[in-house]
């Protein structure tokens, strides 16, 4: 089975399964195809975590997150009077760590070759696709990011305007990057003529990256890092992913009641965001590269630290919310994957903002991220801008766990909403007794920046109980994240999959 939030992504990753491919094969083929069908979303220039459960071997998160350039220099832009780093700007372009990721994915724990991985990206890419309703309306919103790049908006906004739903878009310049990969692997990109090409790029926009930047980059591979909620062990890939925040969200939620028997609509709205503000002004203290990190995670895990976030909590009033002056971030794409042997794959791929930086290499048809905006500008903070180093980072996959076994990969789309929704996907299942769709369709709220963003099912009653607790509420104006999921049912032996309705996306199984 395997979800996504896209059908030409899913049908790829079923095709691959019946093709004879394992999960991680299939996985890797769907989001390659996202990063042709979904280029607002992601992108070979970005990045990508993955959470693996290989049958019968232990879980692996894989970090294929990319480093600031060795020219970082954060004192560089505070005398240029910057307090935090343009979205648009060369400066916020990390090193892409997705193709690394893939590469080295494959290798470990596909079967297929990786020509026969990508050849469903490269022919879509090659000779063009439908654009689907969500991408189109995504396409649509976020367009303007591309205008200050004369190359991107040459590519992605032909005549002036964005394409809209059906109408047909090719990228052949990412085909024939792809096919590079496809017959050279992680070389084709990080050496010769196509980082060549975004080292050229990004010094005539003013970056001060190097081909070695990009021929010394590697994603590694390491342990999750895991909490117990409602009976369950959800884990997380570590810092410098926020993954540690939906981890907290879920250890403080844990402390209360959120059946319906014991909590209104309105309760778990208002613990919900509590718990949001909490764990996220955590994060941004302390969240950074994992070779900057000042506090362990079983420290801030740990029951001490925990119950003294979830005793601040009052049922009756709203805490103060801080307010977030990084980049907001919303655009990601995330896929469930799980075979017939057992193995499972959470995998989550984005850019950062809509089109990343909007900074294009036209002959490799490579957007590249802008996930370096993430970092802080604040001089010895732990997640300051320096050479070499990696950012918060606001993709997380997920998986759930019971009696040791994998029950679960799930994520959430959404940017800074990852955390948060990992928590409300979460309690919707294992408080409520929701299954994975009508968890996934439940209606969200998102505390964040001083406002507390509703959307509006909840309806009046809800939000007006919320606004006499302290919440500054509005209507969310977009559809709040997206989710997939595939759950393993082991005692009737199915699975159940899950893709969310905000999206174009779709779960198959076979």
């Amino acid at each position: 089975m395997a979800a996504t939030s896209h059908p030409a992504a899913t049908l790829t990753a079923i095709d691959i399964l019946r093709a004879g491919g394992n999960a991680i094969d299939a996985a890797l083929a769907a989001v390659a195809v996202q990063s042709v069908v979904e280029p607002a979303m992601t992108g070979i220039g970005g990045d990508c975590f993955a959470i693996v459960a290989p049958a019968g071997k232990p879980i692996i998160a894989f970090n294929g997150s990319g480093r600031s350039c060795a020219g970082a220099d954060a004192e560089r832009l505070r005398t240029k009077g910057l307090s935090r780093i343009d979205e648009e700007s060369p400066d916020a372009v990390t090193i892409p760590g997705a193709v690394d990721a893939w590469c080295q994915l494959s290798q470990k724990f596909g079967r297929m070759e990786l020509a026969e991985i990508l050849a469903p990206a490269i022919a879509l890419a090659d000779n063009g696709f439908r654009i689907a309703g969500r991408v189109a309306y995504d396409w649509a919103r976020e367009g303007k990011r591309l205008e200050h790049h004369e190359a991107a908006r040459a590519q992605f906004l032909p005549g002036g305007k964005a394409p809209t739903t059906g109408d047909r878009f090719a990228i052949p310049a990412l085909a024939a990057t792809l096919r590079a990969i496809a017959g050279s692997g992680r070389a084709a990109f990080y050496e010769g003529a196509v980082a060549e090409e975004m080292v050229s790029v990004l010094r005539e926009c003013g970056g001060l990256h190097t081909v070695e930047d990009f021929s010394r980059h590697r994603g590694f591979a390491t342990e999750p890092i895991g909490a117990d909620f409602r009976g369950r062990r959800v884990l997380e890939c570590p810092p410098n992913g926020q993954g540690l925040a939906a981890l907290l969200i879920a250890r403080i939620l844990d402390g209360f009641d959120l059946s319906d028997d014991a909590a209104s609509e309105a309760d778990r709205v208002h613990l919900l965001a509590e718990a949001s503000k909490a764990a996220y002004h955590q994060r941004d203290l302390l969240i950074a590269d994992p070779d900057h990190m000042r506090i362990s995670v079983e420290e801030v895990l740990g029951e001490r630290f925990v119950a003294a976030l979830r005793s601040r909590i009052r049922m009756d009033r709203a805490s103060e919310a801080s307010i977030w002056d990084g980049p907001v971030h919303r655009d990601t794409v995330y896929l469930s994957v799980v075979d017939r042997d057992g193995n499972a794959v959470s995998l989550i791929n984005s850019l950062f903002s809509a089109f990343g930086s909007g900074i294009y290499a036209p002959v490799s048809g490579v957007l590249l991220q802008n996930r370096g905006s993430g970092f802080s500008l604040n001089e010895g903070h732990a997640n300051e801008l320096a050479p070499r180093k990696l950012p918060l980072h606001t993709i997380i996959p997920g998986m759930v766990v019971h009696n040791n076994l994998p029950v679960m990969p799930f994520g959430v789309m959404g940017g800074q909403f990852q955390a948060t929704g990992h928590a409300h996907f979460l309690s919707h299942l294992y408080d409520r007794g929701f299954d994975p769709q009508r968890a996934n369709e439940a209606p969200r709220s998102f505390s964040f920046d001083g406002r507390l963003s509703l959307e509006p099912a909840f309806g009046d009653k809800v939000r007006a109980d919320l606004e006499e607790r302290g919440h500054r509420t509005e209507w969310a104006n977009a559809p709040i994240g997206g989710c997939q999921a595939v759950l393993i049912d082991r005692v009737r032996g199915v699975f159940i999959g899950s893709s969310d309705h905000r999206k174009d996306g779709f779960a198959l199984g076979y």
